[in-house]
């Protein structure tokens, strides 16, 4: 019977549960008088004795040792003679001499290195390589039969540089590090020995083995790069900066001022059809894959079926290779206070199984950019969008191993992954402001509340006739009647980009067709590709990065934690100028007034139960870090959580942590919040499962809106907020009627002519109140402080009535030498009331 069933990852499958049926039988046949045997699961390694009972249980739930196909320590007999013939194993890296290994990578890397060269004219039969190609292979092939030192017959030069290169980036050492071994070892071995002396000459023996890199030069302002083109210019000619450092006149070699590192993508596709352990797997989305109503894989979803349907000619043969890029930036050198970041773009297949595709082993790098490049990220993105060009259109001859034929390789990019900053760079929309939504885009519902743009209108995706539409004080104070916003195809980006004048290499935006802007920062180079506007398949967003935002949004508010929650003094004046959540409106008594613990806070001795709480969990090695760690009891607060530890966080601990410290009201939500990531980030998902998420989340969103402010649903703090939004008519009257009259502050004088989302000749206007006698505070802070109007245009009917401008300086020291900012007794210094307006 075949033994594939070890490397079946669903242990619930019915060959696995039949395999283990068929290994416990083999074992009570071959020890009938042992009650104990070892037991071959994932975690006891075969060196632990357990009953045979057990050993079932743990290979269940542990599973069995991948490479332990052959049973020899449960009394199987090997036959060494018939060993080599028996069926491969999927994922199991045979046991061979090291030699035999390198010999296999050599015949990988020139699989045609010695065809016939009559046979140069069949499309069947690999064309011969060229000479400067069979001058490599020849020089590998000598290092790879000669002795490392003579009478050394385990290793040959090139495997011992293959095995210490492969140590040196399994345990990440540096190269001054391997440098330093490499002479010991040089030292340790006879005289004669053929180990290179330094990592330079290493890599010099392995160069022919290609999957190389390429530097070109960058303008010192990310204007454009050294490229094609551009190659021979000593300087930028849209910013007229030099190419090279001044050095000094002695020197003979020039040093560019920036230097970025491409790792072209043809050959490391055209490698993994060469070599003999990943040319089958390339082909498991259309041989393998079961086609069923879960979704294991992205070849299950609806995006990749779209694609097929849209392009057959592509789809038609399964060896064209489904692309997904990713991009972020990181400190290298570990320094939190160092403003550097670098930016590496990584490609993955996802032709390769789900087992596969996102291993470490397939990620390829293709580019390397050693600062933040900001908007001007397409300008690097330049030679990679120019070989998905040519392989769409053109494609690569390869060699696929497994069928020894030559076929003609083609590839597509069908997503991009990022978090949310580095959405911004990739796709070309903002992510902040009052259009940040990249779905929705101007018909978003934003507003200004506490100082930030906030966003609201979750009631647009209930069913017409939902009862929550008609409630008005439990939201933002107003029925809702409008339908969700409108679906953008790709088509349909790509015209309104068009439209639109973009400097040169995407350094700035014209403003001089303002009605088409919207929140474009640049144009995206992905757009130039041929495919990339026929279906809404393009940017994706990270989810375990916006678990960690929402993870801590949500947590700091329920903890009340300083400077990270949004129950603000801000925020509760915000309730009181909507006229909603009366219970949440400041208190006043006599001349103070407090910001009271919200109902949606924990008390003092709560937060301290749930903190004691959290610091007592342990989870098992590798399934989270200790973030016992990162819990201060006394301070009240978490530091230091990755985004991994806050997706443990909410998905397994915030839901029994909080259960009897909160009300119920507020408990619910969260624990469906919580649901509803542990569902989407699951291993398997039913199409009908998303069908209802997709309900749920809508529902979640809107109890949210029921519980907490306003300022609750805002995107992470910007440097620069926004100017505040003009008024709608109504309001306008409205603040008219209340007795106010109109008066130009200094910084929106005729004088001035500023450009406000696209609108010319824009003036804005503070309503001043009347005056206040000594007994007026509330009205003071329930009042509209200041508003702006529009002149010259219609404002937009997106911009909808939702934020204010500050106060004027005539009524803020009146209102603040009545507002004390703190716990309920205290009074704040008049910095910090001042700092509140």
């Amino acid at each position: 019977m075949s033994r594939r069933w070890i490397q079946n990852p669903n242990r619930c499958a019915d060959e696995y549960l039949d395999g283990i049926e068929e290994f416990i039988e083999f074992a009570r046949r071959h020890n009938p008088s042992a009650t104990r045997i070892r037991c071959p699961c994932r975690r006891c390694n075969n060196t632990f004795w357990e009953t045979i009972e057990n050993v079932g249980f743990h290979l269940v739930r542990n599973g069995m040792i991948e490479t332990y196909s052959i049973w020899n320590l449960h009394g199987e007999q090997v036959d060494h003679a018939s060993s080599s013939n028996a069926p491969r194993v999927d994922n199991v890296e045979p046991i061979v001499d090291p030699n035999d290994q390198v010999m296999g990578i050599i015949q990988d890397a020139f699989p045609f290195a010695s065809t016939n060269i009559n046979q140069e004219g069949e499309d069947d039969v690999p064309t011969p390589i060229d000479s400067a190609e069979f001058e490599q292979y020849e020089k590998l092939l000598k290092n790879a039969n000669q002795e490392l030192y003579p009478g050394c017959k385990s290793f040959s030069v090139l495997t011992a540089i293959v095995e210490l290169m492969h140590g040196k980036i399994k345990y990440r050492m540096s190269n001054l590090c391997f440098d330093y071994f490499l002479g010991v070892f040089k030292r340790m071995l006879p005289t004669d020995n053929c180990l290179p002396k330094d990592h330079k000459h290493a890599q010099k023996v392995l160069y022919g083995l290609g999957l190389g890199y390429e530097k070109i030069h960058a303008c010192k302002n990310n204007c454009m790069l050294f490229y094609k083109e551009h190659e021979t210019l000593d300087t930028c000619p849209i910013c007229n900066e030099s190419r090279f450092k001044m050095t000094s006149q002695n020197r003979t070699t020039k040093i560019p001022q920036k230097v970025m590192r491409y790792l072209p993508l043809k050959p490391r596709l055209q490698r993994l059809y060469m070599s003999t352990h990943t040319a089958t797997d390339m082909r498991w989305h259309k041989e393998k894959r079961v086609d069923d109503d879960v979704m294991r894989h992205p070849a299950d979803g609806e995006a990749w079926k779209e694609f097929d349907r849209t392009f057959p000619d592509f789809a038609a043969d399964p060896r064209n290779v489904r692309l997904g890029l990713a991009t972020d930036g990181f400190n290298p050198y570990g320094i939190l206070n160092q403003h550097h970041s670098t930016w590496p773009i990584f490609a993955f297949p996802y032709n390769l199984p789900p087992w596969k595709c996102m291993k470490k082993e397939y990620l390829m790098m293709t580019v390397l950019i050693t600062e933040d490049p900001g908007r001007s990220i397409d300008v690097y993105l330049r030679p990679l969008v120019d070989e998905l060009k040519d392989l769409w259109t053109n494609g690569v001859r390869t060699f696929d191993k497994s069928t020894g034929r030559m076929f003609t390789l083609r590839a597509a990019v069908m997503w991009t992954v990022n978090d949310f900053p580095a959405y911004v760079m990739v796709s070309g929309w903002s992510t902040k402001g009052y259009m940040a939504c990249p779905v929705c885009k101007e018909d978003v519902t934003s507003g200004w509340h506490a100082g930030k743009v906030c966003y609201l209108g979750h009631r647009r995706w209930l069913p017409w006739d939902h009862e929550w539409r008609e409630k008005d004080k439990e939201f933002d104070g107003n029925t809702e009647r409008r339908l969700r916003p409108r679906e953008w195809s790709g088509d349909e980006i790509l015209e309104q980009l068009n439209r639109l004048d973009f400097a040169p290499f995407g350094k700035t935006v014209s403003r001089t067709r303002p009605s088409t802007q919207l929140n474009w920062t640049h144009k995206p180079m992905f757009f130039e590709l041929p495919y990339w506007s026929k279906l809404k398949l393009r940017h994706n967003l990270d989810v375990m990065h916006v678990e960690k935002n929402v993870f801590d949004t949500l947590v700091g508010t329920i903890l009340d934690i300083e400077g990270k929650t949004k129950d603000t003094i801000k925020a509760r004046l915000d309730l009181e100028r909507m006229g909603i959540r009366r219970g949440l409106w400041m208190n006043r008594d006599s001349d103070k007034a407090r910001r009271d613990l919200a109902f949606f806070s924990m008390k003092p001795n709560d937060k301290k139960e749930f903190l004691k709480f959290v610091s007592s969990v342990k989870f098992p090695d590798g399934y989270a870090s200790n973030i016992a760690r990162c819990v201060n009891v006394d301070g009240g607060k978490f530091t230091g959580l990755k985004s991994h530890d806050c997706h443990v966080f909410m998905q397994r601990l915030l839901p029994v942590g909080i259960r009897h410290l909160l009300p119920e009201d507020v408990v619910k939500p969260i624990i469906l919040l919580s649901r509803f990531f542990s569902q989407l980030t699951a291993k398997t998902l039913r199409r009908t499962d998303m069908f209802q998420l997709r309900h749920d989340i809508v529902q979640v969103l809107c109890k949210f809106e029921m519980i907490f402010p306003p300022a609750f649903f805002t995107t992470p703090p910007s440097l620069s907020p926004p100017p505040p939004l003009p008024p709608t008519p109504v309001e306008l009257d409205r603040a008219r009627d209340e007795g106010g009259t109109l008066e130009l502050p200094r910084r929106h004088r005729p004088a001035s002519r500023r450009v406000f989302f696209g609108f010319d000749r824009i003036s804005s206007a503070v309503i001043l109140p009347p005056p206040a006698t000594n007994s007026a505070t509330s009205d003071l802070i329930t009042r509209r402080r200041a508003v702006t109007t529009t002149q010259g245009s219609e404002p937009p009917t997106q911009l909808t009535a939702a934020a204010t401008a500050a106060a004027s300086a005539a009524t803020a020291p009146a209102l603040m030498d009545h507002l004390a900012v703190g716990p309920a007794g205290s009074q704040a210094p008049a910095s910090s009331a001042s700092s509140v307006a």
